[in-house]
């Protein structure tokens, strides 16, 4: 009979989130973990390495062909002025940044004085961050992403007639994970489709058992359910939009607390 993930409840006492420790001790984690005593550790499983500007120059992209650049991660970011600094591009004063939130643009002042910019941001998801691209689909958007991304972004400005050159600035590889091979959590979190194949390439012969196994994001859901793995926590839910709400959730059920 085909195990569901009911039959599975048992009692949570730790998680794994396949993230970085978030700086702010007053994260939604830390909460999470002194309002239930759980143990709650952070391990990213992918890492992000930078292409060589020998490996850039073959994709045979101008930078300053473009008028605007979209960023969805300070890893882009990153990488990008990096790609710039070593190319002996500087930016000019009238290119526009598009970015997926305010944290994101906030970093740009890293590289750039942003006060003398042009910067858009979004505020919610993607969705909020193409809806600003689309009010100047007149402009020529130059996207740095991993070579590994998720396809909305690019369907999107295809489908809208947008202009755009993909630039791939970073691989995303699978992490080295071969201090946890012996170690056992309740709940693994996963956000992305590449930490379910890190997990996978780190221990070819996982058995998922008892541990339980919670995402974010529908492409990550299904990469759990194509590597033939039980997925028990979905997020966003109706009711928690985020992994520690779907987490907390399921906490509540399993660890019977009313």
């Amino acid at each position: 009979m085909t195990e569901t993930a009911k039959d599975r409840m048992r009692k949570v006492k730790s998680i794994l989130v396949t993230q970085e420790a978030p700086p702010d001790i007053t994260s939604p984690y830390h909460k999470l973990a002194e309002k239930y005593n759980l143990k709650i550790d952070f391990r990213p499983f992918i890492q992000v390495e930078p292409v060589s500007v020998k490996e850039f120059r073959k994709q045979k992209i101008e930078i300053l062909s473009h008028t605007a650049i979209i960023f969805t991660s300070r890893n882009a970011v990153d990488h990008f002025f990096e790609i710039c600094k070593e190319l002996k591009i500087e930016m000019p004063a009238e290119m526009k940044y598009f970015c997926i939130s305010e944290q994101t643009s906030n970093y740009l002042q890293k590289y750039i004085v942003i006060r003398k910019r042009k910067i858009f941001a979004g505020t919610k998801d993607t969705q909020d961050l193409l809806e600003l691209v689309k009010k100047h689909k007149t402009e020529k958007f130059l996207f740095p992403c991993s070579d590994i991304r998720k396809n909305d972004i690019p369907d999107f400005l295809k489908a809208n007639g947008i202009v755009f050159t993909e630039a791939i600035i970073y691989h995303t590889v699978a992490a080295n994970l071969s201090d946890l091979k012996n170690v056992y959590y309740d709940i693994l979190a996963f956000f992305s489709p590449s930490g379910i194949n890190s997990l996978l390439v780190n221990f070819p012969e996982f058995k998922q058992n008892s541990t339980r196994i919670a995402t974010f994001g529908s492409t990550t859901a299904q990469a759990v359910k194509d590597a033939k793995l039980l997925l028990d926590i979905e997020a966003p839910l109706p009711n928690a939009p985020s992994m520690t709400g779907a987490l907390e959730l399921y906490i509540k059920k399993a660890n019977d607390i009313k």
